[in-house]
């Protein structure tokens, strides 16, 4: 059992940047994929970006490729989500995800955190 708790949202103007962060219980933190994703007001939730164990190797969604950058400290067991050059569409509320493989699909999850609200005003 993995529970993760967000934090860092907030209000910002466009081209501004957030961190947000996903602390995780328990001692297996290192043994699971980390992961990104969100959801804007009547959309689906869609995937942001994951990173493996070791946090080595990482993955993109598109519309944040370039701008966001996912990364891990296994001593901590907290995962980050830096946002940097932040537009208007990424509005939503954004989701932690734990799993035991590479997950870009939010019906794969196994974990999921609570949510933190990220507003980004034009």
């Amino acid at each position: 059992q993995v529970q993760l708790v967000e934090s860092g949202g907030g209000w910002v103007q466009a081209g501004g940047s957030l961190r947000l962060s996903c602390a995780a219980s328990g001692r297996t933190f290192s043994s699971y994929f980390m992961g990104w994703f969100r959801q804007a007001p009547g959309k689906e939730r869609e995937f942001v970006a994951a990173i493996n164990r070791s946090g080595g190797s990482t993955w993109y969604g598109d519309s944040v490729q370039g701008r966001f950058t996912i990364s891990r400290d296994n001593a901590k067991n907290t995962v980050y989500l830096q946002m940097n050059s932040l537009k208007p569409e990424d509005t939503a509320v954004y989701y932690c995800a734990a799993d035991r493989v590479l997950t870009t699909r939010p019906g794969n999850v196994d974990y999921w955190g609570q949510g933190t609200q990220v507003t980004v005003s034009s």
